[in-house]
């Protein structure tokens, strides 16, 4: 399951989702959207950013919701992990921009550092379920 990245990874927050295929996902979501940012010219943006940005919110709260229930936690904490995201993006300013970049710091390390929960939990059987260890 692990290796497994398919389109239902994007649009579906339900399950569990291992540290490789979280970065492998963020890592899509994150490329689209510098693609977006890159090539789409300022002047269109008003008008395809209201297409863009949902889904790319939609497919991170999915993503993020997989890992963190990989993690035995809440899929809502995702949305203060994508509220930080874009409270500090792409400029961080004063104190609260301060407090989102620890909201995230700590996100990076919960979610792409730690090791899954070992066995099954609420969210369904492990992504690594029949790996060697």
């Amino acid at each position: 399951m692990e290796g497994q990245i398919g389109w239902d990874l994007f649009w579906n927050a339900s399950g569990r989702l291992g540290r490789t295929g979280f970065w492998v996902a963020a890592a899509i979501v994150i490329a689209i959207a510098s693609v977006y940012e890159t090539w789409v010219p300022p002047t269109l943006h008003w008008l395809t950013g209201w297409f863009i940005y949902p889904g790319l919110l939609w497919a991170g709260a999915c993503v993020l919701s997989k890992r963190l229930h990989d993690r035995g936690r809440s899929g809502w904490w995702a949305a203060l992990i994508l509220f930080a995201l874009v409270a500090v993006w792409p400029h961080p300013r004063g104190f609260g921009s301060f407090v989102f970049t620890l909201i995230l710091i700590w996100a990076a390390i919960e979610l792409g550092v730690m090791q899954s929960e070992s066995g099954a939990n609420r969210f369904g059987p492990s992504p690594l379920a029949g790996q060697a260890a």
